[in-house]
């Protein structure tokens, strides 16, 4: 008689494994990442290695340049967030049951540019929610980017100037595009995204992570996460003059650009530049019908003082 042993096997993953495997997965940059964890890049390589030796797959592809999550790597990177904003939201109900607070508390982040939206916002509510306690804290844009993916506020409010590009893309007012004055583009009055398409791009680097997250995000927009070169200002400009390139920066670089003989800033648009109201909230209360009237007459004050 033959007697087969079957047998699941148990994948061990810790907590801050997952919160190393997000912050890569987000910043695309291995020093990032560590800076952000507060790890070491050599213990970030060996968390990542682990998991990856965990799930019997690889999660990163590597190179000299970029960091690029696999197919795999991206499934396990929704599973991360999904189990790290579970565990929030668990410890937050645990809190509340261990200290016996049966009253709600909502924690607003705002900016100075906001101040004459939301505690007028938040006075209107506490009439109709009398039994919610709310706190205001008014802080930096960075600080509220950082506090509302910690889950420190539950909503944040500020308010930014857009620059379009065209119709089909918004680059933040900090970051700039540039080229070499030979370029097709240099001359041009009105750049859209679709020009953009047909060349390939440089990336510099930021010292600044609230800038770098910008980067980031721009480029994801653009569809060059995949392409893109990156490196410091010296190393993009001198490769900018060699190539039909296009490159994107923090605006901390300007002047420099401005003072090359070889390179000129794009045109983006800036008469149409415009005030955009950004208000975010963590997913824990984002499903809430009070915090949905809250942000409703938030946005209602923003039309008027806008």
């Amino acid at each position: 008689m033959t007697v087969a042993c079957l047998y699941e096997r148990t994948i061990k993953v810790r907590f801050e494994q997952l919160e190393q495997f997000v912050a890569l997965g987000v910043l695309n940059h291995f020093r990032q990442a560590a800076e952000q964890t507060k790890i070491s890049t050599s213990a970030l390589t060996r968390s990542i290695q682990t998991l990856e030796d965990e799930m019997q797959c690889k999660l990163v592809k590597r190179s000299t340049r970029s960091v690029e999550l696999t197919k795999e790597g991206k499934l396990f990177l929704d599973y991360a967030k999904k189990t790290l904003s579970e565990l929030k939201a668990t410890k937050k109900q645990i809190s509340q049951s261990v200290n016996g607070n049966l009253s709600q508390k909502l924690v607003i982040g705002y900016t100075n540019c906001t101040s004459s939206i939301v505690p007028v916002s938040c006075g209107q509510f506490l009439a109709q929610y009398p039994h919610i306690k709310i706190e205001m804290q008014l802080q930096e844009q960075h600080e509220l980017v950082n506090k509302l993916q910690q889950g420190e506020i539950d909503i944040s409010v500020y308010s930014q100037e857009i620059n379009s590009i065209g119709s089909d893309i918004q680059l933040p007012d900090q970051l700039i595009l540039f080229v070499s004055k030979n370029h097709p583009l240099a001359q041009k009055d009105n750049i859209s995204k679709g020009d953009l398409d047909h060349y390939p791009m440089y990336g510099c680097f930021s010292q600044s992570k609230h800038i770098q997250s910008m980067l980031n995000e721009a480029i994801s927009a653009l569809n060059k996460s995949s392409s893109i070169k990156v490196g410091n200002i010296e190393q993009v400009m001198a490769g900018l003059i060699k190539s039909d390139h296009f490159a994107i920066a923090s605006i901390e670089h300007t002047n420099v650009i401005a003072e090359h003989p070889e390179l000129i800033q794009l045109k983006t648009n800036k008469n149409i530049d415009s005030e955009q109201l950004i208000i975010k909230t963590n997913q824990q209360s984002s499903a809430s019908e009070h915090v949905k009237h809250l942000l409703s007459l938030i946005k209602s004050a923003a039309a008027i003082t806008i």
